[in-house]
């Protein structure tokens, strides 16, 4: 029988780039601490009855990050939970403040070079359609890593098992006193 990891007392909320790896570590590291697992992005598909491409084709980014943002606060009202956020979650400075409040924010920090590997593999990212994507990571990157590295906590992201990372920030949550024993 495993042992129990502890007692969450606040939401732990995964911030970074797309491709960075926020949903599948985040299912894991939930699976891990016995909590449950929102994805941002997901919870915006289901209120919106779409895709996050066809909330863009048919609204445009601002519509869909005001969703984004609507979201995200009502999840932050839910019980502990590990949360994924969108990778352009952070843009809205209530979000950030709430985020900030609430959670214990973890900056998946990955290399271009494996987001661009990771997000190869899918076409499911509006804001990569138009142009080349390494130069739209790129400045994206440049745009949001002074908001991402408010994290409470930062960890680098790279190839191979996501249980290296969930280990991590399991550690950071102990010494941090947001997972207690």
């Amino acid at each position: 029988m495993r042992k129990a990891m502890g007692r969450l007392n606040r939401t732990v909320a995964l911030v970074g780039m797309m491709g960075a790896g926020k949903s599948s570590i985040g299912r894991r590291l939930a699976a891990q601490l016995e909590v449950p697992f929102c994805d941002a992005d997901a919870e915006i598909e289901k209120a919106a009855g779409c895709s996050i491409s066809e909330i863009f084709e048919r609204f445009g980014e601002p519509e869909f990050r005001e969703g984004e943002r609507r979201v995200i606060l009502r999840l932050l009202k839910e019980p502990p939970h590990v949360l994924a956020t969108g990778g352009g979650a952070l843009l809205s400075a209530e979000t950030r403040a709430e985020i900030a409040k609430q959670t214990f924010s973890v900056w998946l920090d990955a290399p271009i070079e494996l987001l661009l590997a990771r997000i190869e593999r899918r076409d499911t990212r509006p804001l990569l359609r138009n142009g080349n994507p390494r130069e739209t990571l790129e400045r994206l990157l440049r745009e949001r890593e002074s908001l991402y590295s408010q994290a409470n906590f930062a960890i680098e992201a790279q190839e191979g098992p996501h249980q290296v990372a969930v280990e991590c920030i399991l550690r950071a949550l102990k010494t941090a006193g947001v997972l207690e024993t």
